[in-house]
């Protein structure tokens, strides 16, 4: 049985005067689903999961989004840095005129598993810790969906594995992850489905492994780029060629 939508897209566009910086976009994502968002830079990446979030209005189209709302993380970190982590929490649950701002930093402090770190001030903790606390912030409100824009860009490899496990934990226990990167073997590794934008047209909406045997299948008995080992295509060869083969 295919789960219903949370998310739902429909003919998208954004203009910025002249400039038509995403031109009808349509994709459903549902509970429980880890989304990547991929594509050169320029792609429309960060308009998309902005008008997802609320940020900006839309210039066309439809987004139907749950009731229980969309919690948005920006890629650089909004936090105080003199302010402990417990109190950027609470300054923002209460920005957000949240009923018991308390009772809801302790429930994100326990889901995130901060606690140790609660009365440490922000500029002290490491990249990947800040990121956690910039992801707690968007989880304050308990929304069904989470919109992550770069979310492990600044991050060593160690903290990026530590960051991904804890994104991955939020989707099992149900939420929705739409996640953009530039780093599209996270987008293999951890999303479902991918969704590729180039110059804010989408080109492709399906797997990792999908995206990988249609660049395949577009050379039948040519010497393609696009090399394959044990565990199957290379998916980051298959992207490039991919976006190659479409002018981009």
């Amino acid at each position: 049985m295919i789960p219903s939508p949370l998310i739902e897209v429909r003919g998208v566009t954004k203009r910025y005067g002249e400039r038509e910086a995403l031109r009808g976009v349509s994709f459903e994502a549902a509970a429980g689903e880890m989304v990547a968002v991929i594509g050169p830079n320029g792609a429309g990446k960060t308009t998309l999961l902005s008008i997802l979030a609320g940020i900006q209005p839309l210039t066309g189209g439809d987004v139907s989004l749950p009731p229980g709302g969309v919690g948005w993380v920006p890629q650089q970190p909004a936090l105080y840095a003199r302010l402990s982590v417990a109190e950027n929490l609470e300054l923002f649950a209460r920005l957000e005129r949240n009923l018991d701002p308390r009772a809801a930093v302790a429930a994100m402090l326990e889901q995130t598993g901060l606690q140790e770190r609660a009365s440490e001030r922000v500029e002290r903790l490491s990249g990947g810790n800040r990121q956690r606390v910039n992801i707690a912030i968007g989880l304050l409100s308990e929304p069904t969906v989470l919109v992550l824009d770069e979310p492990s860009s600044s991050l060593d490899p160690r903290q990026r594995e530590r960051l991904w496990r804890f994104i991955c934990a939020l989707s099992r226990r149900g939420r929705c992850v739409v996640f953009s990167t530039h780093n599209v073997a996270e987008a293999e590794r951890y999303a479902q489905r991918v969704i590729v934008l180039a110059d804010g047209e989408l080109l492709f909406n399906g797997s990792p492994d999908e995206l990988a045997r249609e660049e395949l299948a577009t050379h039948p008995g040519e010497a393609s780029p696009v090399h394959s080992g044990p565990a199957g295509p290379d998916f980051e060869g298959a992207f490039v060629e991919f976006l190659r083969a479409r002018g981009h």
